[in-house]
């Protein structure tokens, strides 16, 4: 089981987003995701959000908020992972390369236009609507087979 954080950061009507195009085997290889990444030992899950983000973009976010919890069962092909949902509006320094992929701010308007995960477009509207979820996505192969969700 593999425990990691997605952050999305939200400035002037666009969100902060990573292109996933530099990283060798990379599982996410031509998909457009938030930041984050795996839970180190010992680590909160905003801790690991705070930690991702900067390590990823040169930016230090302050009081993510967090918007809910996904379950991927063997989304890699071996493990379950789970996955805390973030968002941050508050945060400071200056954006620098991705060693992961490239970044750009995306208009909201446009985030669907990207090639992401399909589940993500679901979540994401979950998201922008204020809903704090409990979701599993269960994908084969790269492919949504289906999802659950319970809204709190």
């Amino acid at each position: 089981m593999k425990l990691a954080t997605l952050c999305y950061l939200k400035r002037n009507g666009s969100t902060l987003m990573l292109h996933r195009i530099k990283k060798q085997n990379d599982m996410h290889k031509g998909k457009w995701n938030g930041l984050g990444g795996k839970l180190e030992a010992g680590e909160s899950p905003e801790e690991c959000v705070i930690r991702e983000v900067r390590e990823e973009s040169g930016l230090t976010i302050s009081s993510p908020r967090l918007h809910g919890f996904i379950t991927f069962p063997l989304f890699d092909g071996r493990e379950d992972w789970y996955v805390f949902v973030f968002s941050a509006v508050n945060f400071e320094g200056e954006l620098r390369d991705s060693n992961e992929g490239v970044l750009k701010w995306i208009p909201d308007s446009k985030l669907f236009d990207l090639n992401l995960w399909e589940g993500d477009k679901t979540f994401i509207e979950w998201m922008l609507e204020e809903k704090f979820f409990s979701a599993k996505f269960n994908y084969k192969d790269g492919k949504l087979l289906d999802y659950s969700v319970v809204f709190h």
